[in-house]
C-alpha cells in the first residue's frame, strides 16, 4: 500500500513538471485577414530594414507581408509547429527566406530588443502576461500594434476603427509607442 501511495505520488510529480514545460498558449489562432494585416503594418510605420517581429504569428501572413511588400527584416514567434511548417511554406514559396523567419518557440523565451515593431493578435489577458516582458525588453521608440485587445495600464498613440474588413466584422487597431 505504501509503495502504490509513493509512487502514485512520484507519478503526479512528474506529471505536474512535465506540464510546467509545456508552452503556454495565449490565444486560439484565428487569421487575421489581409487589409487588415497591411493596416496593422501601416500603423506600424514599419519602414525597410526594420526589424519586426510577430508574436504569435500563426501561418505566417504578417511575417509574409511585412518582409515582401515593406521589405523588413521580419520574425514571427509561433508555437504550433503545424503553422510554423505552412508558414515556412510560404517563405519559400514567396524567396524571402533571407527577411523572413519562423521561431517554433515561446515567446516568452525569445529577445526582442533589437524590434522596431511588434505586432500582436493575442487575448486580453495575454496582452497583460506579455506586457512586462515588452517593458524590459522594448527600446525607447519601439511601436506595437495590437489587433482588437487593448493592453491595460498602455496609454494608445493611435487607435484605428476598421469598420468592414470585407468579411463582415469590424476591427479595431491600437498603436503603442514604449
Amino acid at each position: 500500500m505504501k509503495r502504490t501511495l509513493a509512487l502514485s505520488l512520484f507519478l503526479c510529480a512528474a506529471l505536474a513538471a512535465q506540464n510546467k514545460e509545456t508552452v503556454e498558449k495565449l490565444a486560439p489562432y484565428y487569421p487575421t485577414p489581409e487589409t487588415i494585416v497591411d493596416k496593422m503594418l501601416k500603423l506600424g510605420e514599419l519602414k525597410p530594414g526594420e526589424k519586426m517581429f510577430d508574436l504569435g504569428s500563426g501561418d505566417g501572413r504578417i511575417v509574409i507581408m511585412a518582409a515582401k511588400k515593406y521589405k523588413a527584416d521580419s520574425t514571427g514567434v509561433e508555437m504550433d509547429k503545424d503553422l510554423v511548417k505552412q508558414s515556412n511554406e510560404g517563405i519559400q514559396s514567396s524567396g524571402i527566406q533571407k527577411t523572413a523567419h519562423i521561431i517554433n518557440g515561446d515567446i516568452f523565451k525569445q529577445d526582442y530588443s533589437s524590434a522596431n515593431l511588434v505586432t500582436v493578435y493575442l487575448l486580453p489577458m495575454s496582452n497583460d502576461k506579455i506586457r512586462p516582458m515588452l517593458e524590459q525588453q522594448l527600446k525607447k521608440g519601439t511601436r506595437i500594434v495590437s489587433h482588437d485587445f487593448e493592453f491595460k495600464d498602455w496609454k494608445a498613440e493611435k487607435i484605428e476603427n476598421v469598420d468592414d474588413d470585407g468579411e463582415g466584422r469590424s476591427h479595431t487597431l491600437y498603436l503603442y509607442r514604449r
